[in-house]
Parts: structure tokens; sequence; C-alpha cells
């Protein structure tokens, strides 16, 4: 069969003709001189006639499957074509060309019988990429720039490829100042495999361009400090300026004064006023970027104009800004304002309005005549941007079912420097909630979050209900917080609206894991997991364990703990949260179990220890909780009842007279706890959390006659009090449109008070308040003692802060504890695989044995910082660095007074 190349000009002509731009090309050199007369009917017929493919044949192509290209091209054996006329292979050379792996691609006529036509399809495969390299920078910028290039070794190299890893070159060095970074890419045949190239991408950084001064002009009524306070991404770079900023010219011009002579010409001997002096004469710019970054720039003018706003200025324009370079290649920014004139509200009325009065509107709104004008406050008091604090007009309107509200403040006159608006309202009608959807819950089943939901189909729609919702999803902890979404679709031909839920299911289970040999004590460790979306209905259904069966919302915990034969116990919790599947009433028990031996060492140097020697505890507990719905749904009474045995053999717990013997330690306890804190349940960003608890015993002694302290040690009796208040209040204001990135204030305030039935015995040595430390039992937490973390204090005794509980080792613990804290916390990161918050903290507390010694204003006082780190997976971690002032002694140095102090697993009291 004689090969013909005649269609390629044929197709050259064909292509340009009916694709226009397409970029396939025909090789000229290609022609041959003989032409087959048959296809040359085809190219000079004028009239359509149709064909059939009857055969595709692929050239040129090493690296890729031939039918794979076939499909590509779109175009098949049987295909039936008009010639001229069809489209067909344009399109196939179209779709060839899409795919970026080729160079070229033609189409060629190969033979004809009768009305079936033969082609091949040529294709010219792009160079693949061996090997690229990063020159003219650092080892540590080549590390960084590489998953930034794109480039992918084995991938086809084309012009976008190389101009996408240029850019991102030059976007990294711009970000860190480098503002005329250069790229240059060479491309290299390599020798060492056909049709595969190598990329050198040679980068000069040039120099870094740093902000100088930032200077502004035309600012007559507001100070240039303040306005360099707004440019948050331009900073001035650091310098220190060492020559007199006063008029200097005593000293003459041809030779400035050294800094001691200075001081001496000034007056100043000695450096006792040394600050004094040196405010007024000396700059310093500490701890500021320098670097330029054009985009934030343009970020940065834009604030400026917003806080001139914010100060009365609408008008106000930035004129100019100049760039400009000193000698020594650092950058000059001028910035030319026009602040116009200052503006003030002036009378404020109202238009569409019938649900609430003008009256009502215009107190919440705040604003009075003569204010000075600010359109953030104002959108902000309307409700513009719906908030979660609500207290606006929007929220008025929308908790009360109007979700087709709208407002629209006008301007009705501005005379002078005093500006009228008339807010135009738009009520609707009151919206019903029509449909319910969730989805995103992989693992966690739909009732497990319908249950929880305030917005119930059927109802009135409410903005704060829409919150509440929110909130409770996030308390459960088995979601990503950032990513709850709520959706509100209006529909307003029927006056109803359909929420749908999005939610991303996160890790919530916790393993707590530790392991160690000790020399003659044995294996020691620790194993303990929380499985906290628990299934207890599916645990028979081997289908449903994936590794356990999940998704209910219940919460199975166990822990088992040993230290050789010394020390073994054994935890055991399981907990309901929706009793019965539609209340919110608890369910929780557990079960304790421990053994503790004491020994001593044999002949050989060895540890032993004997079941003579030892403490057999059991303990089960069992509580019930029910949402309240009064005086608000916030609110939650917990019964619980608990009992702790002791047996002792030949073991010293109490006192010498008890050595044997059982204990027996029952109480109930009631609790109630009103708990808004929220979103994020290991952040709060907002509302309070309140517990008022009583705990009590049998009175056994006004039942019983001769009763001496002996007997409380075997029937303990005793009633205890708790009161723990704490808010979270946001300080300042967030970042972006992530509220949770922001200041949160925590204060906090804890009582304790523990009584007793019959004054004529002692205290129960039983639950009493542990003080001090980072919230860890001092050795006898066996006895239930409520421990109360004192950062920057050991656990101490005394109540008199003049005695340093460094000098002392607790034996005995307080029936009276006070505790006030302060902390200003920052989040720094709060996405699902971790929770990281930084504070600054002040912290005073003390405990009292009775009321005889008890002094609310005699407190130790601490102060100092940490850090909290929230892992899913293995709960909280916690780290604190603290100063006890009432541990400085006289004469003492500050650093003895410091204390680290480190805790896992949960937050201290």
């Amino acid at each position: 069969m004689q090969r013909s190349r005649t269609l390629s000009i044929f197709l050259l002509v064909f292509a340009c003709l009916t694709v226009g731009s397409l970029h396939a090309q025909v090789v000229s050199d290609t022609v041959p001189t003989s032409i087959d007369p048959e296809l040359e009917n085809i190219l000079n017929s004028k009239s359509p006639r149709e064909y059939i493919i009857g055969g595709i044949t692929v050239t040129g192509t090493k690296r890729y499957d031939q039918q794979l290209l076939v499909s590509i091209a779109g175009i098949n054996v049987g295909d039936k074509v008009m010639i001229p006329g069809g489209d067909n292979f344009s399109k196939a050379l179209t779709n060839l060309w899409n795919q970026r792996l080729f160079s070229n691609a033609q189409i060629y006529f190969t033979k004809l019988e009768g009305n079936k036509l033969f082609i091949e399809i040529q294709v010219f495969e792009r160079p693949a990429l061996s090997k690229y390299n990063i020159i003219g920078v650092r080892k540590a910028d080549q590390d960084e720039l590489k998953p930034k290039t794109g480039l992918v070794i084995g991938r086809v190299v084309t012009e976008n490829t190389k101009r996408t890893a240029e850019e991102a070159i030059k976007k990294y060095y711009t970000e860190k100042g480098f503002q005329s970074a250069q790229v240059q890419i060479d491309e290299i045949q390599d020798p060492a495999l056909p049709n595969s190239v190598i990329l050198n991408l040679r980068v000069e950084k040039g120099h870094k361009v740093r902000i100088d001064n930032v200077s502004f002009f035309g600012n007559n009524e507001v100070r240039e400090q303040r306005l360099k306070k707004q440019l948050k991404g331009t900073k001035e770079m650091t310098k220190i300026t060492l020559f007199p900023t006063r008029d200097s010219s005593s000293y003459g011009e041809t030779k400035q004064p050294s800094f001691k002579e200075y001081l001496s010409q000034a007056g100043f001997l000695s450096l006792t006023r040394t600050k004094e002096f040196l405010d007024p004469y000396f700059r310093f710019k500490l701890f500021s970027s320098a670097k330029f970054n054009a985009k934030k720039y343009e970020e940065d003018k834009e604030k400026v104009l917003e806080y001139y706003n914010s100060l009365g200025y609408r008008d106000a324009a930035i004129v100019s800004d100049t760039q400009y370079y000193n000698k020594k290649g650092n950058l000059k920014l001028d910035i030319k304002v026009d602040e116009g004139h200052r503006y003030y509200f002036g009378n404020v009325t109202w238009k569409g309005n019938t649900k609430y009065s003008d009256s009502v509107l215009t107190m919440l709104l705040g604003i009075a005549k003569g204010d000075v004008y600010n359109l953030e406050i104002l959108n902000k008091k309307l409700g513009k941007q719906m908030s979660q604090e609500g207290g606006d007009i929007s929220s008025l309107y929308m908790d009360d079912g109007y979700l087709f509200f709208r407002i629209e403040p006008v301007e009705t006159a501005v005379y002078n420097d005093t500006i009228d608006f008339e807010i135009r309202l738009t009520e609707g009608p009151q919206a019903t909630i029509k449909n319910v959807t969730i989805s995103g819950n992989e693992k966690t089943k739909e009732h497990v979050i319908r249950r929880e939901l305030r917005t119930l189909p059927g109802e009135k729609f409410s903005r704060q209900d829409l919150i509440r919702s929110q909130r409770e999803i996030a308390q459960l902890n088995f979601f990503n917080q950032e990513k709850i979404g709520i959706n509100p679709v209006p529909n307003p031909e029927d006056g109803t609206v359909d929420i749908h839920y999005t939610v991303e299911e996160k890790s919530s289970d916790q393993l707590e894991l530790s392991a160690g040999w000790g020399g003659g004590i044995g294996l020691t460790g620790t194993l303990g997991v929380s499985f906290n979306n628990f299934s207890i209905k599916n645990i028979f259904n081997k289908k449903a364990w994936d590794p356990l069966p999940t998704g209910d919302g219940q919460k199975l915990s166990m822990r088992v703990q040993s230290n050789g034969r010394a020390y073994q116990s054994y935890n055991f919790s399981f907990t309901e949260p929706w009793l019965g599947g539609k209340k919110r009433n608890s369910l929780t028990f557990s079960l304790y179990k421990s053994v503790f031996r004491t020994g001593g060492i044999d002949a050989s140097g060895r540890y032993f220890f004997s079941d003579s020697n030892r403490l057999k505890n059991f303990g089960a507990s069992i509580s019930m909780g029910k949402q309240l719905k009064w005086p608000d749904d916030f609110f939650t009474l917990v019964y619980s009842l608990s009992y702790t045995q002791y047996k002792l053999t030949n073991y010293r717990l109490f006192t010498a007279d008890f050595n044997n013997g059982t204990s027996n330690n029952l109480s109930v306890k009631i609790a109630l706890n009103r708990n808004s804190a929220g979103p994020n349940p290991i952040f709060p960003t907002s509302g309070s959390n309140f517990l008022l608890s009583g705990q009590f015993t049998p009175p056994y002694s006004l039942f019983r006659n001769n009763t001496t302290d002996l007997d409380s040690y075997k029937l303990p009796e005793f009633h205890k009090w708790r009161m723990n208040a704490e808010w979270f209040i946001p300080i300042g204001r967030a970042m972006g449109a992530d509220r949770s990135r922001q200041f949160v204030l925590r204060a906090a305030a804890k009582y304790g008070f523990m009584g007793r039935y019959n004054n004529k015995l002692n205290y129960s040595p039983f639950e009493r308040f542990q003080v001090g430390d980072a919230g860890l039992a001092n050795g006898s937490f066996i006895l239930g003692y409520d421990i109360i973390a004192h950062r920057g204090y050991p656990v101490y005794e005394y109540s008199d802060p003049k005695i340093n509980p460094d000098q002392q080792n607790a034996s005995q613990f307080f029936t009276i504890f006070n505790k006030y804290t302060l902390e200003l916390r920052y989040p720094f990161t709060t996405n699902p695989s971790s929770t990281i918050f930084g504070m600054v903290w002040f912290e005073a507390a003390n405990g009292w044995y009775d009321y005889k010694t008890y002094d609310p204003f005699r407190l130790r006082r601490s102060a100092g910082v940490g850090m909290r780190f929230f892992l899913p997976m293995f709960g909280l971690l916690g780290f604190d660095y603290g100063v006890g002032f009432d541990r400085i002694t006289q004469g003492g140095r500050l650093r003895d007074a410091t204390r680290f102090t480190f805790m896992l697993g949960y937050e201290p009291e």
C-alpha cells in the first residue's frame, strides 16, 4: 500500500478552515511528490460525500497505549465522516491537543477502498521530566520550594508547567521581601533517557526590600502613630537611632559627640535618670517585621481608611502614596491622606416597623444625636452581619421567627457636619421550619445529632435556636467544631425554611498507655481507653465492630494500673447521655477496685510485698442527671449515690488505733449545674459555668451512744458543699470570620466547705480538700480528696502565707478552701487534630481547717504563663510556669519561688 502525504496539505487547509486556532501543525518536508489519484479526488471534490472509517493506525508514540490515544481522539472504526464539510478530524486533533501531552499531532489519509477510508494519527510526544534542580539558593529554601513548584518526575514538560514553577518561586520570595526575585529556566535534553529533559531553575533573589520608614502627610486630626498601628502587615524595620532627636546644634556640625560625652554635656553624670533622659532623645523600634508585601500594603491602606471612618471621617481618602528607595536600598513609604470633615449622627427615624415601636428600636440601637459618626457601629447595631452575641435589631426580629426580615439604613440629609438617617425595615412574615436535614455523619447515628437540635419541623424559626443547636453539636465532641455548618434555605412561596446541617467526623476516643520495669518491683504501667461515641446495643453485632461498635453517643471507659505487686487498680465506667432516647436524662455507673501492699527488703536486697500488710478498696457509684426547663434549659440536676469499702490488714491508713478492720463510706450527692460556655468545649469563647453541690453521708453518730473518733473511721460522716463559678469573656475582635481566634478572659471563683453532724467528733478524714500543685494527688487519693490546683505552690497544709510550704510536706488537708483565678487565653489552633492555646494567669487561694481560723482575705497569690494541648487520642496535656509570691522569703531570690507544673488527662480545679 502506497502511503500518500498529499492529505497533509489538505488537513492543513482543512484545520485552518474548520478549527481556526487549532495548534496542530503539519511538517512541510514530509510531503511526497507522488499522490494517490483516489485520495486526490477526495481533496479536489467540491461536493460533500460520506465515508466510513475503515481503519486507524497510530504512529509516533512510545509512552502511551495506541488504543488509549484513539479513544481520546474520539474517532473510531465504523464512524461516518463527511468530506469536505465534516468536523470529525478537527475535533480529534483538538481532543489530542487538550491532553497537553504532545507538541504536534497530524491525521493522514492512507488508503481508500470504496467508501472506506483508512487514516493514520501521527503524534509528537512532549519530553518528560527526568530531573530538576533549583540553583542559586540555600538547601533549606530548596526543600521548601520543591513541593511548591508542582514539578513531578515523569510528567511531560509544557510551557505552562515551567510558567507555574516560575511563578511559585517568585511568590515564595516576594512574601519573604525579595520583590525583585528572578527565575531563569534552562531545559536540557537528558542523554541517559530518550525524549526526556532536565530543568535547571536558576534563582536570583536580589536584595530583600525592607521598609525603612512610613510617613503620613495631611493627617492634621489623627496622630501619625495611631495610623501606623493600623498597618498590621507593613512594619518599619527595627532600628536604634544613636543620636539625639532634639536640637543638637550646640554640639557643632563637624563632630558628633560620643555617647558618654553627650550624657556629660547634658548634665547626666550618673545613669540614675537614664530612662527619663533617653525617652525623648533616642528612638527604639523592636520586634517588628520590615519586609514589604505589596498585597498586605494595599490591605493596610484600607485599614487606615476604616480607622478614619470609625472616628467619623467618612470622606477620608488616600490621595497618593509614594514608594522610593534610600541609598541603602531600603524602601520609604510616603502616604498622603485627605481627612475631610468629621461627621456626627443626626436624627434617626424608622420606617416599616409594626412589630416594635420606634422607642424600643431606638433604645436597642443605642445611637444618640450628636454621637460621632461610625458606619461600622451602625451596621453592627442593625445586625447587618449576624453574630452569636445578638443584641442587635436583626437578632431581635430573627429570634422571633422573622427570617425574611430586612433592614437598610439610608442617609436622608447631610448638613454641615451632621447626617440624618432613615432606617427602613421589611419585617415580612414569620417563618416555620419545614425540613431539617443532616449530612457528613459517617460514623455517628443521625438520631444522636437530631436529639441535640433546637430546630424542629413545624416550629417557628429562631436565630438563637440555630446558635444553640450549633453549640450542642459541638459539645458532643464528635465533630470538628470549625466545620459545623448551618444553611437555612428560605421558601418565600409558602413562608417556610429548610435547615441543612453539615458535620465532619473527628476521633474522640482517648488512649493512655505507659509501661516500665522496676528493679524488685516488676512490671509497672497503665493501660486506659475511653470510647466516647460507643454503641452498647451493637455489642453483639459483629458487623458493627470497627474496631468497636460506635455511633450511639455513649461513653465507655476502662483503665488498668499496676505497680508490680505493690499496687493494682481497675476502673470501669459507662454513661448513657439520653436514657430512654427521648429526654436528656443521663445515667452513669462506675466500678473501682484496688489493692495496696506494703513490705520491705529481703536478705538478698530485693523488694518484697506481702498480703499480710495490705489495703483492699472496692467502690461503686451511680448517678442520674436531668435537664431542666426552668429557669432555662442550660440547667442540669444530677443525683449521685456512691459507696467505697476499705479493708485494712495490718495497714495504717488512718491512725495507729485502726490498722485492721473495714471502713464503709456511703454518701449521696445532689448537684445543680448551669453550663452555657461554648461553642468549643475545649476552648470556650463565651458563656458561663456554675455549679452548686451538696454531698451527705448518713448522720450515724446521732443514732448511737458513746461514739468515739474511732467510729468516724469505720462509718465516716460529713456533709460537704461546693460552689464553682466561671465566666468566659471574649476580648477584642476576632481575626477574620473565625470568632474562636481571639483573646478570651476566663474568670473563676471556687469555694468548698465540709461540715460535721456531731461537734464531739473530729472532721472526717475522707473527702477533704487538697490545695496546691497542679491538681495531682499527694499520695492519699484513695480517701477521695477534692484536689484543688494552685499553680506556683506545692501541696500545703498551713493557712498562714508566712509559712513557706516548701519547708514541709502536707500530711493532712483542709475542710474549707477559697480560690480565685484570672486567665487571659489565646488559641494557636483549634483544628480537629489538636487544640492548642496559651495563657497568662493570676491565682489566689488558701485552705483552712475550721471557721475559727477562716479568713477569706488571707490568700496565697501566684502568677505565671501556661500552655494547653488537647490531642483527641490522649486528652489534655498542660504546662505551667508560675511564681508563688508568698513563697518569696525575706532576702530570698525570685527564682527560688518559681515552680514548673505538668498536668495530663484533665484540667484541674
